[in-house]
């Protein structure tokens, strides 16, 4: 590794091979061929790790895709702006949330359900975001079938901003279970532990983790229990132990938390 020239090299016949016969990159390259992703992946790695400005393009991250903005004066680069509509006319009872293991309830709770409406937003599962003070930030929306992406974001909201349903789980004590994914955060609250939060991704940037710290004093870590999953559990606890309690719940091998029982 030279970090004046950000290049590194590695000679050994197994990350030769796993690079296509190349024995080294640059900065990037080191930080896909770790994490296991695309270069795009590994530039908005580094963004979320070192509060780096992004610049315009589209992410790739576990639980969808969304465009990052260039950082501005109107959201001095740490926020995203609210949004200006909110969307009516939700199906909160709508089959696939039952497919899901998802109550009306639960839907109607988290205002969840499917929007018939025009728009980007048309014909999906659409899912209000809002940042640690409540205010509406963003509408995610789940495809009900094949369609990419399979979740669709604002064009210019931050996922690594914000953490999803923090505004709800700050006022149920001080310990806070962390997922990835939506619907492992309805489950969560569904079987009784209304202290969860969502990444929307499999990384913790580190707004996220001052927002952790900021509200809470203990974190329990129950990600997705696969290679990917296990891996940013380790990666995570590492950012989180100097800030808070932090534990790991070994989710079962291959499951997700949202396919888990209540108990």
């Amino acid at each position: 590794m030279n970090v004046e020239k950000n290049a590194w090299a590695c000679h050994s016949n197994s990350c030769v091979a796993a690079r296509g016969g190349r024995l080294g990159g640059n900065v990037l390259d080191f930080v896909a061929s770790m994490e296991n992703c695309s270069l795009r992946g590994a530039a908005l790695r580094r963004q979320d790790w070192f509060g780096m400005n992004p610049s315009l393009g589209s992410s790739d991250a576990a639980v969808g895709t969304s465009t990052e903005p260039p950082a501005d004066v109107s959201m001095n680069g740490d926020s995203n702006r609210p949004l200006p509509f909110t969307l009516t006319g939700i199906d909160s009872c709508h089959p696939y949330l039952a497919e899901r293991g998802v109550s009306p309830e639960t839907g109607q709770h988290f205002g969840l359900g499917l929007f018939s409406g025009n728009g980007s937003m048309a014909g999906r599962i659409v899912i209000p975001i809002h940042n640690e003070d409540g205010v509406l930030v963003a509408y995610a929306g789940r495809a009900l079938n094949q369609a990419e992406p399979k979740y669709r974001f604002p064009t210019r909201f931050r996922k690594s901003l914000v953490l999803f349903n923090l505004c709800r789980a700050l006022h149920h004590g001080e310990r806070v279970v962390i997922v990835e994914g939506f619907f492992d955060c309805f489950k969560a609250h569904q079987a009784g532990v209304p202290c969860v939060v969502g990444l929307m991704g499999c990384s913790l940037s580190r707004r996220q983790t001052d927002l952790l710290e900021q509200h809470f004093s203990e974190a329990v870590l129950l990600l997705d229990g696969d290679k990917a999953g296990r891996a940013t559990s380790a990666t995570i606890a590492a950012q989180l132990v100097p800030k808070l309690s932090t534990r790991v719940v070994q989710v079962p091998e291959g499951s997700q938390p949202d396919q888990l029982s209540a108990d």
